[in-house]
């Protein structure tokens, strides 16, 4: 029997998320770096089942080589399940199965999901009710993305990412995603970017310990308008994962001959994410990508964060 198939399991679907913007600031004195973000989570999914148990376990299934998911403490999800579990003082375990879609170290927040999941699974799952405020807490505990993978829609995100502000973002939003084939770490890029900026001799304080997000960003959000938002769609960490990974500016320039309004690297990378003018125009560019051998998905935005299925 699946875990889809259980009477007693708690299925919790998150959604994968893109950077429509990223500002990164100055490396903190915690090791982490400032940051400037609009998040906005999109229609591919993490689902993670959670079953009665009396020890900690994880399975995993979907789109993914297993070898690259850890089944023990490196996984976010079960580290959440854990943290509920002492919250609470609950003293059962609890069964975990991922079914994954999001690209793995793929710039989506595909494991931050999995923790949003896991926190609203194990919390039904033991009747804890520790409500949105302690599970935002132990979020924020986990990553910097697992807060917004809690709450979804459209949000800015400040410090390291965690500081959520909703944003207002009534329209809808059309994606095509080129996922890669190999994931990018995280660490090393933000590493790779600090080296860029002292090959150029950034000072101290450039640039800034503190960023705001640009308001022609918020205003194209607000209006809903994919042609304003376009030139204004900006990451500080693309530069820095082209260098890593140099397919990703083939792949930018074949979005956009496509007929995308413009590609940005998705966070980390290497997911590219291709806006478009709508649903229509979205379909016609995942045509083209699809008829060169490129993967795409097409995707939108905005959608709600981590909600129980079952």
């Amino acid at each position: 029997m699946s875990f889809a198939e259980r009477s007693d399991a708690v299925h919790v679907r998150a959604p994968g998320k893109i950077n429509i913007y990223l500002g990164v600031g100055a490396r903190r004195d915690d090791g982490y770096h400032a940051l400037a973000t609009v998040f906005q989570a999109v229609s591919l999914y993490e689902d993670v089942y959670a079953s009665p148990a009396s020890d900690f376990s994880l399975t995993v299934s979907g789109d993914v080589d297993p070898s690259t998911v850890p089944l023990d403490d490196r996984n976010l999800a079960m580290r959440a399940a854990k943290l509920v579990a002492q919250a609470a003082g609950v003293t059962e375990g609890v069964a975990l199965h991922l079914r994954k879609s999001v690209p793995v170290a793929g710039g989506m927040g595909g494991g931050s999901a999995d923790a949003a999941a896991a926190l609203v699974a194990c919390d039904a799952l033991w009747g804890t009710e520790l409500g949105p405020h302690a599970l935002h807490d132990l979020a924020s505990r986990l990553g910097a993305d697992v807060p917004f993978a809690l709450h979804g829609g459209t949000a800015v995100g400040t410090g390291r990412g965690e500081q959520l502000t909703p944003a207002l973002a009534p329209g809808r939003f059309d994606w095509v995603l080129v996922p890669s084939d190999e994931g990018l770490s995280t660490p090393a890029i933000y590493a790779r970017l600090d080296e860029q900026r002292a090959r150029v001799g950034s000072l101290a304080d450039d640039p800034p310990l503190s960023l705001d997000v640009p308001v022609a960003v918020l205003q194209a959000l607000r209006a809903g308008d994919p042609l304003a938002l376009a030139p204004v769609m900006i990451n500080d960490l693309e530069a820095a994962a082209v260098a890593e990974r140099p397919e990703l500016d083939h792949i930018l320039a074949e979005g956009v001959r496509a007929g995308a309004l413009t590609g940005i690297v998705s966070g980390s990378g290497p997911t590219i994410a291709f806006l478009c003018a709508g649903p229509e125009a979205a379909r016609a560019v995942q045509d083209e990508l699809l008829a060169i051998g490129r993967e795409a998905l097409h995707v939108h935005g905005a959608v709600p964060g981590a909600r129980i299925m079952s």
